[in-house]
């Protein structure tokens, strides 16, 4: 098997199309054709479905192109970083579940370093995709929440996939809702008081166990309850149908503004906010520093928020 072979392979699903594909890496289609007879004699399993309408990929393909897909992913980066550095900027990369929070902490970081020697990515994603950016190294750091419920078994992946969890705090958790919402008002608001307006959960995708869910209480039986894949969504929905969703509290107005409200849920309810990292890499200056601006952003919440890693004093580090 070669970096060539699986090259062709990802090219091939990406296009959908044989001769598609093999317009793009300019070869010819019986030529790539053969390439991938030989690849899928030789890993023992067919990739693509042909037939007279194209080609389909298959359920053993899909996994397959799964781990093709890290792979090319990581010689790009090698290739960039020792290869191309002569052009390369610095990468920092971080993948997160829908925090506002992450959000601020990354823009911190990015008017630290500066962007004239960086290259900034940020992810806000599913929870699985997540561990699977950090798990192939397309991010540094991963953003996501422990709790009671889903501890045991999102620490089993942890391990499986090579990943460390590091605790920074904890908080309670909040029902996030509109200024306007008829319950905005109280000190704190129960389960039960909310059944009448929708609960708002982000799509999971194809990982779609409790598990993954971004919010707490994911096993309970809401009496409606709502989909969306973005917080500008959400936001919008809360607006508009007296929505809701259950989240850290920790809010930032800089960037959803001030018509926003996170009332305590009734119950000790509690979750910790950690981060992921790879463990085969040592995290960068900058990693750090934006660890620790999310440190940061959740101290400035005060209520309902317990500092689990020691704070230093925040400061651009020094630029390689």
């Amino acid at each position: 098997m070669t970096l060539q072979q699986l090259r062709y392979a990802v090219t091939i699903a990406d296009s959908g199309s044989m001769n598609e594909a093999a317009h793009t890496l300019f070869i010819t289609q019986p030529s790539l054709s053969a390439t991938i007879k030989d690849l899928e004699k030789e890993i023992g399993i067919v990739l693509f479905s042909r037939s007279n309408r194209g080609i389909s990929i298959t359920q053993d393909g899909e996994e397959f192109l799964g781990y093709a897909r890290q792979i090319m992913e990581q010689y790009g980066m090698i290739k960039e970083r020792f290869v191309d550095k002569g052009s390369r900027k610095t990468r920092f990369s971080v993948s997160c579940q829908h925090y506002s929070f992450a959000v601020e902490a990354f823009i911190g970081t990015c008017r630290s370093f500066g962007m004239d020697n960086y290259e900034f990515a940020i992810h806000e994603t599913k929870t699985h995709e997540v561990m699977m950016h950090v798990r192939s190294m397309k991010s540094e750091v991963g953003v996501l929440y422990l709790n009671d419920f889903n501890r045991e078994a999102l620490t089993k992946i942890f391990h499986e996939y090579g990943l460390e969890f590091h605790s920074l705090f904890e908080c309670s958790v909040s029902v996030y809702l509109h200024r306007n919402h008829p319950l905005a008002g109280q000190k704190e608001i129960s389960i039960e008081e909310l059944r009448p307006y929708p609960c708002l959960s982000f799509e999971q995708g194809t990982y779609n166990s409790f598990y993954f869910a971004e919010e707490v209480l994911s096993t309970y039986e809401y009496a409606k309850i709502i989909k969306a894949d973005d917080r500008a969504t959400m936001l919008n929905l809360m607006v508009g149908l007296n929505a809701y969703t259950l989240c850290s509290g920790i809010i930032t107005e800089d960037l959803n503004g001030s018509d926003f409200a996170a009332v305590p849920l009734t119950g000790k309810h509690r979750m910790t906010i950690g981060y992921l990292k790879n463990v085969r890499t040592r995290l960068t200056d900058i990693a750090e520093y934006y660890i620790e601006q999310l440190c940061l952003a959740a101290s400035r919440s005060g209520e309902g928020v317990t500092m689990l890693r020691k704070e230093k004093e925040p400061g651009p580090k020094k630029k390689p």
